[in-house]
């Protein structure tokens, strides 16, 4: 096993205990790598670093200058996407079919904010108030925690650095303890790219160790955290006793909507795509298949044919369409939910066991008809390759239905009515939603959820925000002195 270093103040490091735990290949369920067991004192140390280096040659560095080094960056992982989809593939069990466009495409969130940097501009307010003048700067936050998932290491990784060091702020990764391999492979650019020590720097290890330490530490100013809903609460709770900023990318129970107008085809490939992609391990799963009951019968036939052609197997090989499940006690949550929804009365049509000939942590795509609203598999995220199959009557229903969940990351409609298209996204409460197409992402376009699925937006030109904080300079222009017991 090749046993891999953290990066702190520009140096690869061992953890300051000195301990390492092992990252398990999911197809096969083996160790394959040794990681860094950091604790607080790592965290300490990184901290340490990012502060330095956001009070000394990063802060003083312009703007043009940070965007540049984005840019550099960016070519650099251009050049590397290659070898590293092959490292997240075989950490985190996705395909690399998958892995290879994420990676092709990450550059292009350091080239769109590398762009970005030096066109954060204030506002001169023509304040109503004689002789004074008013002008607003945008400024950095300072240190950044960014607490990253296992599903799209490096592409939700990117969401955040990108953002983030375009606004001048500098940052401590922490990457998930499940798939920390590419980004440890990943530090050995910053520094190609030209960013000064301390201005990332990458801490891997386990929540209680070393996310908990970072978020309280009282130099960290925000926390960008992608995960599930759950332990969002608890980071949120977390930060709350620093009064820190937050950003909260969660999880969601999206529900992909099929009206009696749709294209067939193109819905039923669009249904399969959002919930047995990326075996259903993305947050934007859309795992409540809402469909109209008129074509209810002959749309989940269809929906049954192409699912029953999914081929499960080595992620690494190319014909491979569903790979395993990322970690072992999501394994047993998936099984476990599904055997849930059989107890509840839901119909098992396709699947809902076990793949264990494919593999220690295989799924087979499972599909549920005969589904409830009010069920436990349609209204909890499952975060596997489970679907549940709803009817709904008209319009309302559809949009009451969509809308009765604590979650609201994203949606589907499939419609070729141009009223309905522009009509029903209006009334869902969700932060995305697609029209006739389904998982779709742009370093453009703002991305974020309602209610538990998250606070906060990544991507776009609303990302940048987050990471910046507005200043009010007022100057007194008009040379006269002032009554010092009024308020001017």
């Amino acid at each position: 096993m090749n046993k891999y270093q953290m990066l702190i103040g520009g140096a690869r490091v061992d953890a300051a205990s000195g301990e390492c735990f092992e990252s398990l290949n999911p197809f096969t369920a083996k160790p394959w790598a040794l990681i860094p067991r950091a604790g607080a004192e790592d965290v300490n140390r990184a901290v340490a670093a990012a502060r330095a280096a956001f009070q000394g040659e990063w802060r003083k560095m312009t703007a043009t200058a940070r965007g540049a080094i984005l840019r550099r960056f960016a070519d650099l992982i251009a050049a590397d996407a290659a070898r590293l989809a092959e490292i997240e593939s075989t950490d985190n069990g996705k395909l690399l079919a998958e892995m290879r466009g994420q990676l092709n495409y990450i550059p292009q969130w350091f080239h769109y904010f590398g762009g970005l940097a030096d066109k954060i501009e204030g506002r001169v307010i023509p304040i109503d108030k004689p002789g004074v003048f008013n002008y607003t700067r945008q400024e950095p936050l300072g240190v950044v925690a960014a607490i990253t998932p296992w599903n799209s290491p490096l592409l939700l990784a990117a969401w955040k650095l990108a953002p983030a060091l375009a606004a001048g702020n500098t940052i401590v990764w922490k990457p998930s303890e499940h798939s920390s391999v590419s980004a440890l492979v990943l530090a050995e650019l910053f520094e190609k790219a030209g960013f000064p020590p301390g201005v990332v720097n990458i801490v891997t290890g386990f929540g209680g160790e070393v996310g908990e330490p970072l978020i309280t530490h009282p130099d960290v100013a925000m926390v960008a955290f992608t995960g599930g809903d759950g332990t969002g609460q608890h980071v949120y709770e977390l930060a709350a006793r620093g009064i820190k900023h937050v950003t909260l990318e969660l999880g969601g129970k999206s529900a992909n909507i099929v009206f009696d107008d749709a294209d067939m085809d193109a819905a039923v490939n669009g249904v399969v795509s959002g919930i047995f992609a990326a075996t259903g391990q993305t947050c934007i799963a859309g795992s409540r298949a809402l469909v109209q009951r008129s074509i209810h019968d002959v749309f989940v036939e269809r929906l049954l044919a192409l699912a029953k052609t999914a081929k499960m197997g080595n992620p690494l090989e190319a014909t491979t369409q569903v790979g395993p499940v990322t970690t072992h006690p999501q394994y047993q949550k998936v099984l476990e939910y599904i055997s849930i929804a059989k107890g509840e009365g839901a119909a098992c049509r396709l699947g809902g066991r076990a793949a264990t000939e494919q593999g220690p942590w295989f799924v087979e795509p499972t599909i549920f008809t005969g589904v409830a609203p009010d069920m436990r598999i349609a209204r909890e995220e499952v975060f596997g390759p489970v679907l549940s199959v709803i009817p709904f009557d008209d319009e309302d229903d559809a949009v009451r239905i969509a809308n009765n969940s604590i979650y609201g990351l994203a949606a589907g409609v499939w419609t070729q009515s141009i009223q309905r298209a522009i009509r029903v996204p209006e009334r869902l409460e969700v932060g995305t939603v697609w029209v006739n197409t389904y998982r779709a992402v742009s370093y453009m376009s703002p991305f974020g959820g309602y209610k538990r699925s998250g606070i906060g937006r990544e991507s776009g030109q609303d990302a940048i925000g987050e990471y910046l904080q507005t200043k009010s300079v007022w100057i007194d222009v008009s040379g006269t002195t002032r009554n010092p017991f009024v308020m001017g």
